[in-house]
C-alpha cells in the first residue's frame, strides 16, 4: 500500500491532489504537509493527517517519512514564475535545495519521488510550436532555471542511485477550487471569476499570446497515472511534456461568451509576465507521454469553460 507524503499540499495543485489521493489510497495513507497553515484550508487540514514541514530541513523531513512509513513523496513545494522573479534567491532555495533533500531521502529510504517540471523550463530559443520532448532548454527566469536543473537532478538520481523519480512538465493549470499562487498563466483562472462577478476582465497577458493550458482534473490524472505506470515502459521517466489545449486571451474570452454573451475583455499588459509568456512555447508535443504511459486528457477549452462557470456559480453563490 502506498504511504504518500505531499509537500506543498496547500497550494493550487496540492489542495486538490490531497483530496483525490485520499479517495484512491485512503485518508490515513496520504500525509499532507506545508511550511505553514494557510487560512481557507481548514477543511483539508482537518480531513486527515497534516504536518507543518520545511522541505529545507532534511532532518525534519526524514522524521516525517519514518513516522508515517512513507514510501512515496509528491513534491509540490515551489515558488512559481512571477513570484520567483521578485525573489530569485528564495526561488532557488526552495525549488532546488528542497528537491535535493527529497531526492536524498529517496536514495536513503528507497522512496518513489514525483516532482513536476513546467513549460517554464523552455525559453525563447526553444522551438515554439509543437515543442519536442527533447529540445533546447534555455529559460530566462529563475523559476525556469530551477525546473531545468530539477529535471536533470531527478534524472541523475535515477541513473546514479536508481531512485524511482518521475515527473511531468505542466502547462498552465486552471481550477475552480483554489486560486493560483503567482504564475504567469494565472490570468486564465482569474478571468472566469471576473466574468461571473463583473462581466469583464482586464488581462495582464496581451492578445495573441498563446500558452499551453490544462484543466485541473486532467492534471491530477496525469500524476496518478504516471506514478502507477509500469517503470519498464518509461523511457524518459522525468519531465514528460503534457498538454490538453493551447489558447490566447481572445480565444478564452470567446469560449466564455458562449455562456456569458456580454463578457468584455480589456488589456493592461504586465511587461514582466508578458516577457515570461513570450519566452514560453505556444504548444507542446506530448507524444512521449501518450506512448509511454497512456496520457490522454479529457477536457478541451469549451468543456473546461462550461464546467468552470458551473462550478464557480455554486462557489460564488451566483444565480442566473
Amino acid at each position: 500500500m502506498r504511504r504518500i507524503l505531499i509537500t506543498g499540499a496547500l497550494g493550487q495543485i496540492g489542495s486538490e491532489l490531497t483530496t483525490e489521493l485520499r479517495k484512491i489510497y485512503g485518508v490515513d495513507n496520504v500525509i499532507a504537509s506545508g511550511r505553514r497553515i494557510k487560512e481557507g484550508h481548514e477543511e483539508l487540514i482537518e480531513s486527515g493527517i497534516f504536518e507543518i514541514v520545511n522541505i529545507n530541513d532534511s532532518k525534519q523531513m526524514g522524521e516525517i517519512v519514518d513516522k508515517y512509513k512513507v514510501n512515496t513523496i509528491i513534491n509540490l513545494a515551489a515558488i512559481l514564475s512571477a513570484v520567483g522573479e521578485k525573489d530569485p534567491l528564495s526561488c532557488w532555495d526552495i525549488n532546488m535545495n528542497g528537491l535535493y533533500n527529497i531526492l536524498e531521502l529517496g536514495r536513503e529510504k528507497n522512496l518513489q519521488v514525483f516532482t513536476p517540471s513546467s513549460i517554464a523550463a523552455f525559453g525563447p530559443s526553444t522551438p515554439p510550436d509543437n515543442t519536442p520532448q527533447n529540445t533546447i532548454q534555455r529559460p530566462t527566469t529563475m523559476y525556469g532555471v530551477t525546473k531545468v536543473a530539477g529535471e536533470l537532478l531527478c534524472d541523475y538520481y535515477f541513473n546514479k542511485f536508481r531512485v524511482d523519480t518521475r515527473g511531468v512538465r505542466f502547462p498552465g493549470l486552471i481550477s475552480y477550487e483554489t486560486l493560483p499562487g503567482g504564475g504567469t498563466t494565472d490570468y486564465a483562472v482569474h478571468i472566469y471569476y471576473e466574468a461571473l462577478k463583473h462581466k469583464k476582465y482586464t488581462s495582464f497577458i496581451d492578445k495573441g499570446t498563446k500558452m499551453d493550458m490544462m484543466y485541473m482534473p486532467d492534471a491530477l490524472d496525469s500524476i496518478v497515472n504516471l506514478m502507477e505506470a509500469d517503470p519498464s515502459k518509461l523511457k524518459h521517466r522525468n519531465a514528460f511534456n503534457v498538454t490538453a489545449m493551447s489558447f490566447d486571451p481572445e480565444e478564452l474570452a470567446t469560449s466564455i461568451r458562449k455562456f456569458i454573451p456580454e463578457f468584455e475583455l480589456e488589456y493592461d499588459v504586465d511587461p514582466i509576465r508578458q516577457g515570461i509568456a513570450d519566452s514560453w512555447p505556444n504548444s507542446l508535443d506530448d507524444t512521449a507521454a501518450r506512448e509511454e504511459w497512456g496520457w490522454n486528457p479529457k477536457y478541451n477549452l469549451e468543456m473546461m469553460t462550461e464546467n468552470m462557470l458551473e462550478k464557480l456559480k455554486v462557489k460564488l453563490n451566483i444565480e442566473d
